[in-house]
């Protein structure tokens, strides 16, 4: 019996590891498609960031970084236009997911269609669109003066506010699914047990429902920013030339200066920046205490 059992366990094994040799040549050419798309590319960008005007290895474009304050303002807008598009995408994800998340089945449906329907049309579409829709002789300014609200045109785009209205309006979606996936998990016994406890329904929604939301609301927070800090065509529309992000340097490196290696450096850098505030976003969604866990 022995022998049978241990013949057995290692068959068992056998098969478990054919299935994993499977698994791993399905996926290798996958695997392949982005080592030659992603990797080798930006590998070779990041070797240029090391590579002098002279060809030798250098450490100039690294020093410009730090020595210049052009790249210092480009990095605080990145972060700041990122951080600000964060907070107008959760002031106005979150009252949108929780309502979808009290309606009705077939409402909700409806409505969460309504919220995908910008994931169905090109990202350029609907910046141009804003663009219309902000310029000075755009629908909203037009509206305005006909509606006696103001009497000159107002400066919409070409600016910071048109930037964050174009990228908010981008971003709302990343922030709304997260948080309704987290809302329709929080079973509606926890705040029928606080009413019966005697909390009215905002002590109910500030005590039991809204710490209950917080891992949702830090997820959709997470993509929005890290997704944000990449952000090219939009600020290069609607900021007009005012609101001068890391991709926008980039492209101004490579098409005006022709400089390869600073264009490397500076994505070399934000990549760990961006990997930095990966890491800093899992330790605090691992504390408990962030969500309003006791032990």
């Amino acid at each position: 019996m022995k022998n049978g059992g241990g013949l057995y366990a290692q068959e068992l094994r056998r098969d478990a590891a054919r299935e994993k040799l499977a698994l791993v040549a399905l996926t290798f050419p996958a695997l392949a498609l982005v080592a030659g798309i992603v990797l080798v590319p930006v590998g070779w960008l990041f070797a240029l960031s090391f590579t002098g005007d002279g060809g030798g290895f250098s450490l100039e474009h690294y020093s410009r970084l730090v020595e210049s304050r052009s790249y210092a303002r480009v990095f605080r807008t990145t972060f700041a236009v990122s951080a600000l598009t964060t907070l107008v995408c959760a002031a106005a994800g979150y009252p949108l997911a929780y309502m979808l998340s009290q309606a009705k089945s077939k409402t909700a449906n409806w409505l969460m269609i309504a919220v995908l329907l910008p994931f169905w049309t090109s990202l350029l579409v609907r910046t141009y669109a804003w663009l219309v829709l902000l310029q000075r002789r755009g629908l909203v300014n037009r509206w305005g003066e006909e509606l006696g609200l103001w009497d000159e045109p107002l400066q919409l785009v070409h600016n910071l506010g048109g930037t964050l209205i174009g990228m908010s309006h981008i971003m709302l979606p990343l922030m709304v699914l997260p948080l309704y996936a987290g809302m329709k998990s929080i079973h509606p016994d926890y705040a029928r047990a606080a009413a019966g406890l005697g909390a009215g329904p905002a002590r109910a929604f500030a005590g039991v429902f809204f710490p209950l939301s917080l891992p949702g609301l830090s997820a959709g927070a997470v993509i929005v920013f890290v997704l944000s800090l990449g952000f090219f065509v939009t600020p290069a529309l609607l900021g007009g030339g005012r609101v001068i992000m890391a991709a926008n340097r980039m492209q101004t490196d490579i098409e005006l200066f022709f400089n390869w290696g600073a264009a490397g450096a500076l994505g070399a850098v934000l990549l760990a920046l961006t990997l930095a505030a990966l890491y800093a976003a899992s330790k605090a969604l691992k504390n408990d205490a962030w969500f309003g866990a006791r032990t």
